[in-house]
């Protein structure tokens, strides 16, 4: 936890340096034009952020939430394959580069360094200059080894996209609604077809977002991958379509400088978000994951649970269940179920 709060920290005073020079007003303009864009639903063939102003606006008003969103879904992969921390990893889509500041918070060591003390091998590629161009001046003046070794590459995203072979992680966060439905499955696909290890797909946490994890989920599968999470199990999820939507919830921090930009007045946020991690070995998953936010009622907490056996179902833990009631009482949304140390059900 050390290094995720480090990281986190650096991040969040290297976004506030990089601020200081730029007008409010210029800045709220430029937030007003990624909010328009992000609530549309027409795919895009360009890259949105255009110049530094609109890098700057970005990274101020999405960096950290993307931060926290895709640091939650390395973590439960890392859950999935304990001891395994990858070498390579290729961010693609990357921009500003919160992914890799994210691998960097669950990878890390004390120091910053990668795994065994040697910076992972790191590329972001990105279709954006000016976006490559800040998230390289953010990691370089993090102090952090591993970030200062990233290197920054453009390239457009689609069809023809070539990733290099080997990397242990591939990630793609925030990416594929920007995408033609036939570049996405073309992205996923070659995201599988280089990746040595694991995939980790990360969308908004609403009902389309959610239908193009499932759509890269299915990709991936189908690929030879297993699910490491969120899922504890490889079927088809068991969420009829048109009825809900699997999506989790991270705690975002924000600065005094976040709120103004955004206009907010609180010191966090909640950032909703999907997801799927797959990896080629067979991870080691839990039997269950919590899909909604635990239901605390007096003597008792009231789990949604998506399981490996009988798809959904909803658990009771109750005061009589005694140290199992106090694990599900500290349980929060999107962690497993039930704790390692006790594996049985409260109901066996």
């Amino acid at each position: 936890m050390n290094a995720t709060l480090s990281t986190a920290e650096t991040l969040r005073s290297r976004l506030g340096r990089l601020l200081d020079g730029l007008p409010p007003k210029q800045a709220a303009q430029a937030v007003d034009r990624l909010i328009a864009h992000y609530r549309g639903t027409t795919p895009t063939d360009a890259p949105v952020l255009r110049d530094r102003s609109d890098v700057a606006a970005y990274a101020a008003y999405r960096m950290p939430a993307t931060f926290e969103a895709v640091r939650a879904a390395l973590e439960a992969l890392a859950d999935a394959v304990p001891g395994w921390a990858p070498g390579g990893h290729v961010d693609v889509g990357g921009g500003t580069g919160a992914a890799v500041w994210a691998a960097d918070a669950v990878w890390g060591g004390d120091d910053g360094s990668g795994a065994g003390g040697t910076p992972r091998s790191t590329t972001v590629l990105d279709w954006a200059e000016p976006a490559l161009a800040l998230g390289r001046e953010l990691a370089e003046s993090s102090g952090i080894p591993a970030l200062r070794a990233v290197r920054w590459r453009t390239g457009r995203i689609g069809e023809a996209l070539r990733l290099p072979e080997g990397s242990d992680l591939v990630t793609v966060s925030y990416v594929l609604k920007e995408l033609a439905e036939r570049d996405r499955a073309a992205l996923v696909t070659e995201a599988a077809r280089a990746s040595a290890q694991a995939v980790v797909i990360v969308e908004p946490g609403t009902p389309d977002g959610y239908l193009r994890v499932i759509e890269a989920r299915d990709l991936l599968i189908g690929a030879g991958f297993h699910v490491a999470a969120p899922c504890p199990h490889d079927t088809a999820c068991p969420i009829a379509p048109g009825t809900d939507w699997c999506h989790f919830s991270a705690r975002v921090s924000r600065s005094s400088l976040h709120r103004q930009v955004k206009g907010g007045s609180l010191p966090y946020e909640d950032e909703k978000f999907s997801y799927v991690a797959a990896v080629r070995s067979v991870p080691d998953r839990a039997p269950a994951r919590i899909v909604r936010k635990p239901q605390l009622r007096k003597g008792q907490v009231l789990l949604e649970l998506c399981t490996a056996t009988d798809a959904l179902r909803r658990e009771t833990v109750t005061k009589r269940h005694g140290p199992l009631y106090r694990a599900a009482r500290d349980r929060g949304w999107g962690e497993s179920w039930p704790p390692e140390e006790d594996q049985g059900w409260p109901g066996e």
